[in-house]
């Protein structure tokens, strides 16, 4: 593009490669020149100066250190300096809905300049600079460059499900980090469920107590939590869920759950029927203590109490839950789960909190303060705005859905077609990827997190004309390796415990040729649940394979070839599927140690025929000579079958490609 990149403006001509930023900014100008990141480089604080701003500073040349292998000794001096930050003052003491996130970075070949209103807003820009400094042939460098910066959106957020599988403090911390340097700014904490209570309560240690063997978080631990978000200017928003998914909290109180225990903290996945009672004085008592206690415990003005998924057997089933809907002309399930939201949002408010609630919420009765949580979509974001409600939306970013990037780079709280009116607009708030647990443990949760996150991040942060899906890749694809300098895990796992180092280089390419199932197909191949061991293809297979991915890109192109050129291009695409046959082959052979390996091992198989098939297809193509049509049609039978998943629960996302490639080799 000559004159505009994603939709900024640029002044002179853009370097050949630009830089991984992501989020992109609102406003780019790039010039010519770099500027030289060498031993020398130094920062100045020219404007406001603590403790909070000197630790992020310290955070990112951690970083740099590490990126470029140099000492910048001493970091910062109090003339001069390669890098000035002029601050104008400390912002909020604790993050807040709404703080001023902005700044201007500057560039030039002989020093840079961070200009922000408040600490927060530094830090982003520090993210920004950090992202720029990138290798090159003479050495490390950032391009010179002018961006004017501020988010779209106020609420940008990853949710993190502790409740099914514990997440111990050590993940949510790192994954601060990671949030931090994608600009996210809200960590959502999903603390109870069916499956597990886990977090503290001094009031009522009964609540936890049915989790201890588990995992809980500790009240210091939370504190240690909030202390480290609030360094880098993220909220904490806490989730304790009601009045479904509510088994945990019944296993210890009985006597607030609308059908008769006992109570056992649930260890199966999916929507339970186990419900409280909300019209029970007891049920509010318990709630209102319990909110109070973790009201003081989390600072931040939002509180979440879930809401959702209620299938309202057991309310349908109680007598007195009847009369007392009757006696209070509630004539449905959904008004009374209105009234009793309104019970709960007067609690909070006692405390100074405004209540968050997923969809469900939703009700001419709510208080208008309170904020609807959408996981079905758009449409229902924009109708709790046309009611007066602000919003969040997940739909569309759930993480452990193994949707691609694309997908989720693509949901938009407020698409270019929003039927809403300014002033309804401005009530959508932002959005959070969801990173539900089901299908995770602590091993596990950042490969399923990162990078995939980064785009959600950038749908949140970047204005809504930047859409270039191939340049997200692009960008996607070296944001990764940054993103392991904050500590996340993502590039740790698989680690193919327990196999031969032959099985598991094998495991590794098998692995990397497949994604789990989409969607909430698992539970229908795997039986899954607290006890279910997470060791096999399905939990090795990044949510987004880039292997298959460029795979199936590079054949696409390769059709794309004049056919007289298609053979200057075979031997490469045929390296790739060799090797995806050799390890497929090994796969195939391995021992079948349960159902799940059963699963792997016809997995294997499949993919031995499909590089098989790939190959005769490809061959043909490079030649000229057509498939005969009984060939063609017994390779689509392959491809048939093959999209049909065994119970490893993996799919192959390149099939559609090798259609196309079969398609063009029978004509």
């Amino acid at each position: 593009m000559a004159g505009f990149l994603m939709g900024s403006p640029i002044l002179r001509a853009e370097p050949t490669a630009r830089p991984a930023l992501m989020p992109w900014p609102a406003h780019v100008e790039w010039r010519e020149g770099a500027l030289a990141i060498d031993a020398g480089f130094r920062v100045r604080l020219a404007g406001h100066d603590d403790a909070r701003l000197r630790a992020g500073l310290g955070r990112v040349l951690d970083r740099l250190e590490k990126r470029t292998a140099l000492d910048f000794a001493p970091r910062v001096v109090a003339s001069g300096g390669t890098l000035v930050i002029a601050c104008d003052g400390p912002g909020s003491a604790r993050p807040q809905l709404g703080d001023d996130e902005s700044y201007t970075l500057q560039v030039r070949t002989d020093g840079a300049e961070l200009r922000a209103p408040n600490v927060v807003g530094a830090l982003r820009g520090l993210e920004t600079f950090l992202q720029l400094v990138e290798k090159r042939a003479d050495g490390f460098a950032a391009p010179c460059v002018t961006i004017r910066d501020a988010p779209r959106f106020p609420w940008r957020g990853l949710m993190i499900d502790v409740a099914r599988h514990f997440q111990p403090p050590e993940v949510i911390l790192r994954n601060l980090d990671a949030m931090a340097a994608v600009k996210l700014n809200v960590l959502h904490l999903h603390l109870t469920d069916d499956q597990g209570f886990r977090i503290e309560s001094r009031t009522h240690p009964e609540l936890h107590a049915v989790s201890a063997g588990s995992g809980v978080l500790a009240q210091a631990e939370i504190k240690r939590i909030i202390a480290a978000a609030t360094e880098r200017g993220i909220r904490v928003v806490p989730e304790f869920d009601v009045p479904g998914h509510a088994t945990a909290w019944l296993a210890s109180h009985p006597e607030i759950a609308s059908a008769p225990g006992p109570y056992t903290v649930a260890k199966a996945w999916g929507v339970l029927d186990p419900v409280m009672d909300p019209t029970r004085p007891e049920t509010l008592a318990l709630l209102g203590s319990f909110f109070g206690e973790m009201a003081a415990l989390f600072p931040d003005e939002f509180f979440h109490i879930g809401g959702d998924e209620n299938n309202g057997k057991h309310w349908n089933a109680s007598t007195r839950i009847r009369e007392f809907k009757y006696g209070h002309g509630l004539a449905t399930n959904e008004a009374l789960h209105a009234w009793f939201n309104g019970q709960l949002a007067a609690i909070l408010a006692q405390h100074g909190k405004r209540l968050v609630g997923w969809d469900e919420i939703l009700h001419p009765d709510l208080p208008r303060n309170a904020v609807v949580h959408s996981w079905r979509g758009p449409g229902s974001l924009a109708q709790a705005a046309q009611q007066g409600f602000a919003g969040i939306l997940s739909a569309g970013y759930y993480l452990d859905l193994h949707y691609p990037a694309a997908d989720a780079y693509a949901a938009d709280p407020l698409p270019a077609h929003s039927p809403l009116t300014p002033e309804q607009a401005a009530r959508v708030l932002g959005g959070e990827a969801p990173m539900w647990t089901e299908w995770a443990d602590a091993r596990i949760f950042d490969f399923r997190v990162w990078p995939r996150a980064a785009a959600v991040a950038e749908r949140l942060w970047s204005p809504r004309e930047v859409r270039d899906v191939t340049d997200m890749y692009r960008r996607l694809a070296r944001i990764d390796a940054q993103l392991a300098e904050t500590g996340v895990q993502h590039r740790a796992w698989p680690r193919f415990d327990g196999f031969a180092a032959e099985d598991a280089a094998a495991l590794r390419v098998l692995a990397a040729a497949v994604e789990p199932v989409k969607r909430y197909r698992r539970p229908q191949l795997q039986k899954g649940g607290a006890d279910f061991p997470l060791n096999d293809l399905a939990d090795w297979a990044h949510s987004e394979s880039r292997p298959a991915r460029e795979f199936a890109a590079r054949i696409d192109d390769w059709l794309e070839l004049p056919a007289d050129a298609r053979a200057a291009g075979l031997d490469d695409l045929l390296v790739t599927v060799a090797a995806w046959r050799a390890a497929a082959v090994r796969a195939a052979g391995m021992p079948a140690r349960d159902h799940r390996a059963e699963g792997r091992i016809e997995t294997a198989r499949r993919l031995v025929e499909l590089c098989d098939a790939t190959e005769r297809a490809l061959r043909a193509g490079a030649s000229g000579a057509a498939l005969a049509p009984d060939e063609a049609a017994r390779i689509r039978e392959r491809l048939a079958a093959a999209a049909q998943p065994t119970a490893a629960a993996v799919e192959f996302p390149f099939l559609p490609a090798l259609g196309r490639l079969v398609a063009a080799a029978t004509r």
